[in-house]
């Protein structure tokens, strides 16, 4: 049976409507080549020591976002707050892989001043692109020959630790890669990412990505919220509950081309009136969408999708 604290932090996600989701990673906002990053390189740690979390706090609260969600990591070895199990089993130095500065608690200290709660993304395929560190934790390219439980044991270790240290400051996590198909994941193998995510919060959501679908289902038995991962704005929930899953979107907003297709990009697909009323139809199905928005390597956000949310923000 579900604990009742569950369910009240699934009601005041559904109550918060939508939020954001913010991709902050090496690939994009260190990267020369792309806007998010102002043309600039520099290493990890200064990069994350460059993120200005009052800025962003102040822009998602004049938004009416009711929530964050950013990336812990994805594919690669550079995380945005230390893991001393990280450096242990990949044999890295603080500021190397894992930055020294705690983004993480930062972001909830400048994000509870406005109410704000804070989500995390966390990848079920590691630090592959990293070879040396990913050959560390059992995993790398190809990845199609499946996941071992060695290396979910080391993986969700790491996530752990992150769960531990911040335990209720942290809502919930957004956890992709967990597929069956092609990772060859099982609910033995996943449970270990959901027990490492409860560990420092129970009552903390979890959601585990089956990967791209056309239509709403759950990753895991027993998941707190549904991945929902969308290329875009069409899709409504059937319903609010799926099996033990609070019904749940995540769309990317921008048209852009990056690394990462449309993730994390600038540009609008959708203008402010359509998302107004697609997430008053989402909300009125019992479900919740996050709004996936490029950021620069500041937190700064760009200004037309800055002005296109606090549009909607203010009409939903």
């Amino acid at each position: 049976m579900k604990m009742s604290g569950i369910r009240l932090v699934q009601d005041r996600l559904y109550s918060r409507k939508w939020g954001v989701f913010n991709h902050f990673l090496q690939v994009i906002q260190n990267d020369p080549n792309t806007k998010n990053s102002y043309g600039k390189q520099t290493d990890w740690d200064t990069l994350v020591n460059e993120f200005d979390t009052e800025t962003l706090a102040k822009n998602l609260y004049e938004m009416g976002a009711g929530y964050y969600v950013i990336t812990v990591m994805q594919g690669t070895k550079y995380m945005i707050a230390p893991n001393a199990t990280f450096d242990k089993i990949a044999g890295t130095k603080p500021g190397e892989a894992c930055s020294t500065r705690d983004l993480i608690e930062d972001l909830y200290q400048s994000l509870s001043k406005y109410d704000i709660d804070l989500f995390l993304y966390f990848t079920g395929d590691g630090p592959y692109k990293s070879v040396e560190e990913g050959k560390k934790f059992g995993f790398i390219e190809p990845r199609d020959v499946g996941v071992t439980k060695p290396f979910v044991e080391k993986w969700s270790s790491v996530l752990e630790e992150y769960s531990v240290r911040y335990g209720d400051k942290i809502k919930g996590w957004w956890i992709d890669g967990c597929y069956k198909d092609w990772f060859k994941y099982t609910d033995e193998l996943l449970e270990m990412y959901y027990k490492a995510c409860k560990k420092g919060n129970p009552n903390a959501l979890v959601s585990l990505n089956p990967g791209l679908r056309e239509d709403l289902e759950n990753g895991f038995t027993y998941e707190d919220f549904l991945c929902g991962e969308q290329i875009d704005f069409t899709l409504i929930p059937k319903q609010r509950f799926y099996g033990t899953a609070q019904a749940h979107i995540l769309a990317p907003l921008g048209v852009g081309e990056c690394k990462l297709g449309q993730w994390g990009t600038f540009g609008i697909k959708r203008d402010a009136e359509y998302l107004i009323d697609y997430i008053k139809k989402v909300n009125e199905a019992g479900g919740v969408l996050t709004i996936d928005i490029g950021v620069y390597r500041d937190g700064k956000f760009d200004e037309e999708q800055k002005e296109t949310l606090k549009r909607v923000g203010k009409n939903v």
